[in-house]
């Protein structure tokens, strides 16, 4: 490892430490083959298969490691309910244990079974009796006929976007507070009044599309981070189909929401006319979406916010999933605010987290040598852990997108993810890395947002 984050020492990737393992195994001459299948709706499933060390004492401890932290980054890539395990009892057993009530990833297991609405499952089979590999590919967005709306739905401000025949005739962003609110009313009439703002500024309303953080099946909201603080009870009755609901009010239009990692992902492949374009924003937290090679969208849920990149057990946990060194708590406000706490930096408690982000981009701004380092830092935290991603996806491009790409930090964290990239990675040398300029930037997703719906 050249690079290492100079607030963050122990940061120990995990992309790093799965090649070490890999070529470990292979030198041991003593592996056995292993294989994960994991299952999602419709039987579509991903597989992976690598060698883990012939099952012994001293071994048993990193081939369990490596294979959780592998499903674990699976599961939040490829989205699924059923694990398949085959080539380890062993590891099967603690996989099942951890993944059940009480068990260490009991959230993950819950978080997917509420997606799909299926059991969680983890079985352990022959390798003949691993299910057939069955993929898929989802058309996507692309239309800028008549007058859309675009809204973008943050964790820290809302974005909205009024395209009339593919020219964006108004924008504008405006802070919220979605994820302490308790009322869903709050979220609805935040969003509608966007909307309607957005609707004084065309002749009329032909499409809505909605670029949301969660996961959304026929345009309901099934899991969202904008609603943590609204109740079960509540979550079922009002807020389920509330982009539905609140399109109803500009009358019976096509209406279509999506992930806010795929729309950024839709963005980079609209603004760089190609496909294979991996999407990240970064911002209240870390969302992805990608692009395939067909132009269409493979139906995961590309959940960065909880794939693991750091292998430093002592590393910061996510409060929601209780998990250590997931992409969050390195790709996202939280990490300009860890890493500056890190460097000895006194926030006023008083402050949000969006309100601390920007009092580091003032910082950076004026050249400050903490927010430099900070920047810095991300940089590296993202060099190592690009070529992670690039394992699930064939990429041509990567666009960073959010907030905290935003001004002159967003260029320190992107130069320097290019440098290590190049100089570590030589494989990936060919990856175009970039931003897009700064109004794309911050109001892009709910501009590609716009263009998800097709008018009838």
């Amino acid at each position: 490892m050249k690079y290492i984050p100079s607030l963050d020492k122990n940061f120990k990737p995990f992309i790093l430490e799965l090649e070490k393992y890999n070529n470990e195994v292979k030198n041991s001459k003593n592996s056995v083959s292993f294989i994960i299948c994991i299952e999602r709706n419709d039987n579509y499933n991903y597989i992976y298969k690598y060698n883990i060390f012939a099952e012994n004492k001293e071994n048993d401890e990193i081939n369990y490691l490596i294979a959780e932290r592998l499903i674990k980054s699976i599961l939040w890539t490829v989205g699924g309910y059923k694990v398949y395990i085959s080539g380890s009892k062993k590891i099967a057993d603690r996989i099942k244990a951890a993944y059940s009530k009480g068990g260490e990833r009991e959230f993950d297991a819950n978080f997917m079974s509420k997606v799909y609405e299926s059991k969680f499952e983890v079985i352990y089979c022959s390798d003949k009796n691993i299910p057939v590999e069955k993929k898929c590919s989802l058309s996507v967005g692309g239309n800028l006929d008549g007058c859309r709306i675009g809204f973008d739905a943050g964790g820290s401000d809302r974005k909205v976007s009024a395209v009339v025949d593919g020219k964006v005739v108004y924008s504008e962003e405006v802070i919220w507070f979605p994820k302490t609110s308790t009322d869903p009313s709050y979220h609805y009439n935040e969003i509608l009044t966007a909307m309607k703002t957005a609707a004084t500024k065309m002749p009329k309303v032909d499409a809505i599309g909605v670029s949301s953080a969660g996961i959304y099946i026929n345009n309901k909201i099934m899991v969202a981070s904008l609603f943590l603080k609204v109740s079960k009870e509540d979550f079922d009755s009002k807020v389920k189909n509330m982009y539905i609901d609140i399109a109803k009010e500009f009358g019976d239009v096509p209406l279509e929401v999506a992930n806010d990692g795929d729309v950024t992902a839709l963005a980079g492949a609209i603004d760089l006319n190609d496909n294979n374009v991996l999407g990240i924003a970064m911002g209240t937290s870390e969302a992805a979406g990608y692009i395939n090679e067909q132009g269409g969208i493979n139906g995961w849920l590309s959940e960065f916010a909880f794939v693991p990149v750091d292998l430093n057990t002592n590393s910061m946990v996510d409060e929601w999933s209780g998990d250590y060194g997931c992409g969050v708590k390195y790709f996202s406000q939280d990490s300009v605010i860890k890493l500056a706490e890190y460097g000895g930096y006194k926030f006023d408690e008083s402050l949000s987290p969006a309100e601390k982000l920007k009092v580091i981009q003032k910082l950076m701004d004026k050249g400050d040598p903490l927010a430099t380092e900070i920047y810095d830092n991300i940089g590296t935290y993202l060099g190592y852990s690009i070529p992670l991603y690039a394992m699930f996806y064939d990429i041509k491009h990567i666009l960073l997108l959010g907030r905290v790409t935003s001004g002159k930090g967003g260029d320190i964290v992107l130069n320097k993810a290019k440098k290590i990239i190049k100089e570590e990675f030589s494989q990936y040398s060919n990856l175009d890395i970039s931003m897009p300029d700064e109004t794309n930037k911050r109001v892009g997703q709910s501009i590609a947002a716009a263009s998800l719906p097709k008018i009838k």
